[in-house]
């Protein structure tokens, strides 16, 4: 009976743990997906609010941003609706550059290109809390539109495969520590 206390109780804990890094897991997604961060050309000056709305981004998530000849700037709400980069949280010019999702609630990116963020160069993003533990796909979220930003794309990660293995392995270790009593 001591014994299988023991193991229930062991199994209980390996599937905490396995959803926890299931839940704090994150999906990394390239902004704009085969597009990537650009200049938008006349007729797509909402590209990057497109790309946004087919998306639901939870705390833990990364936007890979890819671009050349350009930048990407993190500001705050009315430098994205203004185009203004008067006071950016950060930045960068290097061509990649990934930013960590790490508290919910309102994200804005725009071009370091005044320009370019007029013609629709800059993203906005709702972060939800940490990810649910299903598997269900994502559901759009709706925003309301902004003055110009957003495309399509799709996950480039995912830690299902990462629970999958954990959940293999704790069940080989539990079946050789049974095996072993």
């Amino acid at each position: 009976m001591g014994s299988t206390f023991f193991y229930t109780t062991l199994c209980f804990i390996a599937v905490t743990i396995v959803s926890f890094v299931v839940a704090v897991s994150g999906e990394e997604f390239k902004v704009g997906d085969a597009v990537g961060w650009r200049q938008p050309r006349v007729n797509e000056t909402d590209l990057y609010n497109r790309w946004a709305s087919k998306k639901k981004f939870h705390v833990g998530d990364s936007l890979r941003f890819e671009y050349k000849n350009d930048s990407v700037i993190t500001v705050n709400k009315w430098e994205f609706y203004h185009c203004n980069r008067t006071h950016p949280a950060s930045g960068a010019k290097d061509g990649n550059i990934t930013v960590n999702l790490n508290r919910a609630g309102p994200f804005y990116f725009t071009s370091g290109d005044p320009e370019h963020c007029k013609n629709g160069q800059r993203l906005a993003v709702e972060v939800y809390p940490l990810h649910p533990i299903s598997d269900s796909p994502p559901q759009p979220m709706s925003m309301a539109p902004a003055p110009s930003p957003l495309s399509s794309s799709s996950a480039v990660t995912s830690s299902v495969p990462l629970a999958f293995i954990s959940v293999s392995l704790i069940a080989v270790v539990v079946a050789v520590i049974a095996g072993l009593a």
